[in-house]
């Protein structure tokens, strides 16, 4: 049965509170930076196709589409804000000026930061500038291409942060991030 364990991968316990970042092995940012990525690319996608189709086709599917992308860009930017804040937290309290990983974070900080204002500026248009909409305006759908781009070139970063860098990569408790062993490491403890 152990070749089926995750049970270091799930435990809390002894794990150091962080706060805003989280805790030790278990940082808030990453998980939350998922929902806006896969928001942008959905709205993207449904803005795309409601103006393939059009306001006169589809039986209101145009329409229907150009809603799923409003509310997807809501819950994106809603996210948006708590990853951008979780993001503060990790930049201010994990990162030391005057070297790659933490010009890499503010490189990664700008993009995202500008991607999150792109989606609010979306976010306004479609439900102040076009709440009765039939399909999407193609203004916003290049809003929403550019928010997907901007997304994808921005997570790149961030991916870089911890595949290339280790940033904020916690160990089990020794020195490789992975083990050859069968027996659990659990948080604070170290391979027998």
């Amino acid at each position: 049965m152990r070749h089926f364990s995750f049970r270091p991968s799930l435990t809390m316990k002894g794990r150091e509170n962080r706060g805003l970042r989280g805790l030790a092995g278990k940082p808030f940012h990453p998980p939350l930076t998922d929902i806006p990525v896969a928001a942008y690319l959905f709205a993207a996608v449904f803005d795309i196709v409601s103006v393939a189709i059009g306001s006169g086709g589809g039986d209101g599917v145009a329409r229907q589409l150009f809603l799923a992308g409003s509310w997807t860009v809501l819950g994106g930017v809603a996210v948006s804000l708590l990853a951008a804040l979780t993001g503060w937290a990790d930049w201010h309290r994990s990162s030391e000026p005057g070297n790659q990983a933490r010009r890499t974070i503010n490189a990664h900080a700008v993009i995202m930061l500008t991607v999150t204002a792109v989606a609010l500026v979306d976010l306004l248009v479609r439900f102040i500038g076009y709440p009765d909409a039939g399909a999407t305006p193609v203004g916003l759908m290049i809003l929403s291409i550019i928010a997907a781009a901007l997304v994808a070139v921005g997570a790149t970063y961030g991916g870089g942060l911890v595949f290339d860098y280790g940033f904020n990569v916690e160990t089990a408790g020794d020195s490789p991030v992975w083990h050859e062993s069968e027996t659990d490491v659990l948080p604070g403890s170290h391979p027998a």
